[in-house]
């Protein structure tokens, strides 16, 4: 059917939420645009005359496009090469979305998004409704064929099952800019004891090559084996230089709410490291280097002026 200038309109106002909703529960800017338009798709085959509530049936056919996304997605996640991490989104992505609330921030978190890969579909489903745009459980039922209370009851199941894996406490942007400093001053000094004192005991580091960048298949673990990993990564090598084709420049910016280290050649980016610093340290490292996961990131980041790097890497 055609759609009409008013149905056209209400889908272009409704199109940055949806977004925001499949990039948090795909875990993929690619794969959440393309959910988004295959919704726009069904939008327009609909008889949208005898929808009451447009806003409501999008949400709708956009979360059941991507709980099926999700369920194939965890056969291919299970052949991924290496470690599977989220898509970094640099700050300002509009695809971030609402950021009003330390729920919604932490929402979008690349690790709780990293999390979120240990619930089912439809225990993410409900999570993301509930816990990073405000749905109530009586609108969550109605958008999964569920009852209110197998939302209530589900929502609680998922939040319990992410506590475990959170960050410890919150510390503000400048403290969290004043880690990542020492920690490349740390990282470029080539020794190991200083940057064992910057992480907490438990400290991970993981990386995603997606079979295209050379990534470690399993994640480094504790702050001595994360420390020498980190030592060796800064060290100037020709092998890594030849590996990416030159010295990348280094910046710290924001991805995902969170601090982040990227890295830049010839105006692509090659790396995003997202650092989760708690209040005893850095507690994670979550690297992604995957050229696939890294487009709209080098758009983004071409977007603005980010100045002179702090230095060139390798």
């Amino acid at each position: 059917m055609a759609l009409t200038v008013n149905d056209v309109d209400r889908f272009v106002a409704s199109r940055p939420r949806l977004e925001a909703i499949a990039y948090r529960l795909l875990g993929s800017a690619s794969e959440a645009e393309d959910a988004v338009q295959e919704t726009f798709l069904r939008w327009q085959a609909a008889d949208t005359g005898r929808i009451r509530v447009p806003e409501a049936w999008l949400t709708k056919a956009l979360t059941n496009l991507c709980l099926n996304q999700l369920t194939s997605a965890r056969a291919r996640r299970e052949a991924y090469v290496g470690q599977w991490l989220p898509e970094p989104l640099l700050a300002g992505d509009p695809m971030l979305g609402p950021a009003d609330t330390a729920e919604q921030r932490e929402s979008v978190s690349y690790a709780v998004l990293a999390l979120l890969e240990r619930l089912s579909p439809g225990e993410r489903a409900v999570y993301v409704l509930r816990e990073a745009f405000d749905y109530p459980h009586r609108e969550i039922a109605e958008i999964l064929d569920l009852t209110e209370a197998a939302s209530q009851q589900i929502f609680h199941r998922a939040k319990k099952h992410l506590a475990d894996g959170k960050a410890r406490s919150e510390i503000d942007a400048a403290a969290a800019r004043r880690v990542v400093d020492e920690f490349l001053a740390a990282a470029t000094s080539g020794e190991t004891e200083p940057l064992v004192r910057l992480l907490t005991q438990d400290a991970v580091a993981i990386g995603d090559g997606g079979g295209k960048i050379p990534a470690r298949a399993k994640a480094f673990e504790g702050a001595l084996a994360v420390a020498k990993f980190m030592r060796g990564l800064f060290k100037p090598a020709k092998a890594k230089r030849d590996m990416v084709g030159g010295s990348p420049e280094v910046h710290v910016t924001t991805s995902n709410g969170g601090p982040a280290i990227v890295a830049v050649l010839d105006g692509r980016v090659v790396g995003v490291m997202c650092l989760e610093i708690t209040a005893d340290g850095i507690a994670a490292f979550r690297n992604q280097v995957n050229p696939d996961k890294l487009e709209r990131a080098t758009r983004r980041w071409a977007a603005e002026d980010h100045g002179r790097p702090l230095f060139h890497a390798f």
